[in-house]
């Protein structure tokens, strides 16, 4: 049987390893519309390629989704905000845009600016 204090240190260890493992302390941020119409997009497909590079190894990301920016014709857009600079969001977001935003801009801190809307 655990004491007040080791069952309080239990709980505080595993709330700490949730908010880690979930990325929560990340220090890059991917967001990805997927308002109906921006799944209507594709957005889901492009959502995917995200999941897929956290699976594989892409560290330091947190990954959720975000509702309608009013920007139809953009979609699907992804917003990249990185601790200490300024956000950026890419337009007409493609799954291979969204590997190459992976490999350019999460891996090696280029920002694609022919995207950037």
């Amino acid at each position: 049987m655990l004491t007040p204090l080791q069952a309080i240190k239990k709980k505080r260890a595993e709330a700490v390893n949730r908010i880690v493992s979930k990325g929560y302390l990340s220090t890059k941020r991917v967001y990805v519309g997927m308002a109906t119409c921006e799944i209507a997009a594709g957005s889901k497909e492009v959502m995917d390629v995200f999941r897929q590079a956290i699976a594989n190894g892409l560290t330091d990301v947190y990954l959720s989704q975000k509702g309608c920016a009013g920007r139809c014709n953009l979609e699907p857009t992804v917003e990249v905000v990185e601790e200490g600079k300024i956000p950026v969001k890419y337009g007409r977001v493609t799954p291979q845009r969204a590997r190459d935003i992976v490999e350019r801009h999460l891996k090696k801190g280029e920002i694609i600016a022919e995207w950037v809307i």
